[in-house]
């Protein structure tokens, strides 16, 4: 995964979707089928990573979604403790 974001909405009936991107803020469109794991429907506010594919007409979309899991304390700690 290449990018980070928090998922804005899903709509389950049209399989379509909204993330918007951690570090730029940018709100790409995804579908069903971009998910990696389809047994859950994503909920807003699911972190999710994702790749970014532009398509013909130049619009950005999300592509290869999969939830993020949530870091434990010690990762937390680990990665403070290497960046600082």
């Amino acid at each position: 995964m290449t990018y980070f974001g928090t998922i804005k909405s899903y709509d389950s009936d049209k399989g379509t979707g909204t993330i918007i991107a951690e570090k730029a803020g940018d709100q790409l469109g995804f579908r069903k089928s971009d998910l990696q794991q389809e047994a859950q429907a994503p909920k807003q506010n699911d972190r999710y990573g994702y790749d970014v594919k532009e398509a013909k007409d130049g619009k950005r979309y999300a592509v290869n979604l999969a939830p993020k899991q949530a870091e434990s304390q010690s990762q937390r700690e680990q990665a403070q403790k290497q960046s600082g």
